[in-house]
């Protein structure tokens, strides 16, 4: 599966999905994250923009998933012959 996410909504989605889809409860999944119920279900809702990226990752691996960026510019024909920079 691939999604480009472009809203917080939809990584509340995301993260919903994927807690659901591996079985875990949000009280399985918050305690594996060292963080209480209510700020699990509130990061699956409303308060998605206020995770933090060690959360993120550490809720995607739990999750089975991983986080890939790319540029917005390599997504088309016109960026073919340009050279990208690696970190």
């Amino acid at each position: 599966m691939k999604i480009i996410v472009s809203t917080t909504s939809q990584m509340s989605e995301i993260l919903l999905t994927a807690r659901r889809a591996t079985g875990l409860t949000q009280a399985e999944a918050a305690a594996r994250l060292r963080v209480g119920q209510p700020r699990l279900s509130s990061l699956e809702t409303t308060a998605t923009a206020s995770i933090s990226l060690d959360q993120l990752l550490t809720l995607f691996a739990l999750y089975g998933l991983e986080l890939c960026v790319k540029s917005r510019a390599s997504q088309g024909p016109a960026s073919a012959g340009t050279e990208q920079t690696e970190w």
